[in-house]
């Protein structure tokens, strides 16, 4: 695939989570610097859709959304407006055990004809760890100033890709949205 920028969406209320949930620790790292350790082998062309100034410590560069309020979808408005490479790897930033080898796994079987491509098992799909073309970008406006914001009818109305995986598979997909969550996954990984 031609060159790939990565958009972490750093955004959200995180109201579950009750901090910053990208800077939550896991195995004394922040959820975000996990993402970044798996995504480094493949790119350094990695940037935060965030307006907070709690990431500023890492080097990339963070773009507040463009209209705010709107969810993962606004998030990914935002990063598609500002990207430059036609396809865009959106990552949520609640995902700690994603691997440099199911992303790897993702760009090699994305075909160029799919607006988006994500993972889904037959129980669940995974919209926010996905490739997203900038063609879609009309189609995610229109979705918004509906106020239709719904990753599932998003996907509805773009040409995508399902990439089939195991049930066992969507562990390492999980997003970690609340402190009981957290837990949960620490005493599945002990």
């Amino acid at each position: 695939m031609e060159t790939l920028t990565v958009f972490i969406l750093c955004g959200g209320k995180s109201s579950r989570m009750q901090s910053e949930k990208g800077l939550v620790l896991f195995q004394e790292k922040p959820f975000i610097e996990h993402i970044i350790q798996a995504i480094l082998p493949i790119t350094n062309n990695i940037k935060l859709v965030t307006a907070s100034k709690e990431y500023d410590y890492l080097k990339y560069e963070k773009i507040p959304d463009l209209i705010i309020d709107k969810g993962p979808l606004g998030g990914i408005y935002t990063a598609l407006s500002h990207s430059e490479t036609e396809f865009n790897l959106i990552l949520s930033c609640d995902i700690p055990l994603i691997s440099t080898e199911l992303l790897q796994e993702l760009i090699s079987k994305h075909t160029q004809e799919a607006g988006i491509t994500v993972f889904a098992s037959d129980s669940k799909t995974h919209p926010l760890i996905g490739i997203y073309s900038k063609e879609i970008v009309p189609i995610i406006k229109k979705a918004i100033d509906s106020d239709e914001l719904r990753m599932m009818d998003l996907l509805a109305r773009v040409p995508h890709q399902i990439i089939k995986i195991e049930e066992s598979e969507n562990f390492h997909l999980t997003n970690i949205n609340s402190a009981d969550e957290l837990n949960d996954l620490n005493i599945n990984l002990s």
